[in-house]
């Protein structure tokens, strides 16, 4: 789960598709979503994450978040690759995904707690 700062100060989560490189998550999003809104105005962003067994091991991480127009080929096809049984799930293929999801959000963890 990606959380941001909604306008009122309320933490606004929601589920997201990710994959880690170098020293932040990237993740792709529709251009009007309210993470979008939300990040313009304020950059401060969490992340949970929790295992499939029953989510006993969870771990979150805090930091900002800031829009990139520049992501590498090799990201691209680390994401391609990790959702490629999901984007099919969701009755897209790689180019409409691309093309829906078209905002890339790079969320830069500062800390980390886990428990």
């Amino acid at each position: 789960w990606l959380t941001t700062v909604g306008v009122d100060g309320t933490p606004q989560p929601n589920p997201v598709w990710f994959v880690w490189e170098s020293d932040s998550f990237l993740i792709y999003t529709q251009p009007a979503s309210i993470k979008v809104r939300n990040l313009t105005r304020n950059p401060k962003v969490s992340l949970h994450f929790n295992s499939n067994e029953g989510g006993e091991d969870v771990v979150v991480f805090t930091g900002e978040g800031r829009f990139d127009s520049r992501v590498s080929p090799a990201a691209v096809a680390a994401y391609l690759e990790k959702y490629r049984e999901g984007i099919p799930a969701i009755g897209m293929t790689p180019e409409s995904f691309a093309q829906s999801y078209s905002v890339v959000i790079r969320a830069t963890p500062n800390k980390m707690r886990g428990f």
